[in-house]
């Protein structure tokens, strides 16, 4: 049966693609009609004509005499229940799916962007062909929610790379999935992501505000709030705010306390609470605060004690302790701990310009030891 128009009305368009859980940009990306369009011929704006049916029904693939109210309104109830649980989808596939993302998460610490990226894409391109299949609305939600967070991974790789198009684009597209996807903890860290990128490039007040905006929408007491908070305290260390820096650090304190260890506390997602002294440490050398140095001390012993090895985080905290040695007209220490920085291997583009910081500060003090350091850098990190 191939209905005309005149049999079917915007009502019935709308709660068939309602029924699908597709918002109309979702729905206007799989026709060739516009958004606008959609909505008028929906509200009944438009008159509903035969191609109008067979475009959603191609789109939500399904028979357009589901389109009409047959006489038996039981059996029409029937048909849209056996369709919306339908699916092609495996019981354990998404599960699986969503293990390999929280595995990629976790192995973000000990990574090279690079090579995370390319485990991050494979991943993706399993979901896009996941995303043509037949499923669920519920196992449409899960798979947009995974695509969402892989998509968020790749966007802060790319941060660490320098390659600033290629974040804001996986970022934009996490954005839109977490929208369509009701997830406002995977939007919020959208926000922290940018806010960290715009710290990096020296725009700090931008940064500050992206992170209240994080703040805003984010879950209370979830790790991206207390992550956006942390963000803020650091932009408004660069921005020499220190009555606003001391007041994040209070208020991170207060998130962490009585926090416990997530189960896996390398997962980037996931606040782990002994990350905070190292948070405190980077804010208040950023600030030029002389608490900088023995706060960035304790991180380093507690790091070297730790049973899993953290070369990355290590590596910051060799940068952290080398600006407070430089800010306490310590140029000798600050050179060894900044080259041990350097000869780790472990930084990434986006922290090479806390390396100039350091190098900048030992050379006002001692040229030969900044010399040596740049050096290493050069021999390091040369492309």
């Amino acid at each position: 049966m191939d209905p005309g128009g005149e049999n079917v009305t915007g009502e019935r368009l709308r709660a068939a693609r309602e029924a699908a859980g597709l918002s109309l940009s979702a729905m206007a990306a799989r026709t060739h009609y516009s958004k606008a369009l959609l909505g008028l011929l929906e509200t009944g704006q438009r008159t509903v004509r035969a191609e109008h049916v067979r475009t959603y029904a191609d789109a939500l693939g399904v028979g357009s005499a589901l389109f009409v109210e047959p006489a038996d309104g039981e059996r029409a109830a029937a048909e849209w229940m056996q369709r919306a649980a339908a699916s092609d989808i495996g019981g354990d596939t998404l599960e699986r799916l969503e293990l390999a993302v929280d595995d990629l998460a976790s192995a973000y610490p000990t990574t090279a962007p690079g090579e995370l990226l390319v485990r991050i894409r494979r991943h993706l391109g399993y979901a896009g062909r996941l995303m043509d299949s037949r499923k669920t609305l519920t196992q449409h939600r899960r798979l947009l929610v995974a695509v969402g967070w892989l998509s968020l991974l790749g966007s802060t790789c790319h941060v660490d790379l320098g390659d600033i198009p290629a974040a804001a684009g996986r970022g934009h597209l996490a954005w839109k999935l977490a929208n369509e996807a009701q997830h406002p903890e995977i939007s919020a860290w959208c926000l922290e992501t940018r806010a960290w990128q715009l710290l990096t490039a020296g725009e700090f007040t931008a940064a500050a505000e992206l992170s209240r905006a994080a703040q805003a929408i984010a879950p209370a007491d979830s790790s991206v709030h207390i992550q956006a908070t942390a963000q803020e305290g650091r932009a408004l260390a660069r921005l020499g705010d220190s009555t606003g820096t001391y007041g994040t650090l209070r208020r991170v304190a207060r998130l962490v306390s009585g926090l416990s260890a997530p189960d896996r506390p390398e997962h980037h997602f996931r606040y782990d609470p002994a990350k905070s002294d190292a948070y405190v440490a980077t804010t208040l050398a950023w600030l030029g605060d002389p608490a900088a140095e023995p706060y960035a001390r304790h991180v380093l012993t507690d790091l070297s004690g730790a049973t899993s090895t953290r070369p990355r985080r290590i590596a910051s905290a060799n940068l952290d302790l080398g600006l407070a040695l430089v800010a306490a007209d310590k140029p000798d220490e600050a050179a060894d701990v900044a080259l041990a920085a350097v000869t780790s291997g472990r930084l990434v583009p986006s922290n090479y310009w806390r390396v100039t910081e350091v190098v900048t500060g030992i050379e006002n003090r001692d040229t030969a030891d900044a010399a040596v350091v740049r050096e290493a850098f050069r021999d390091t990190y040369r492309p």
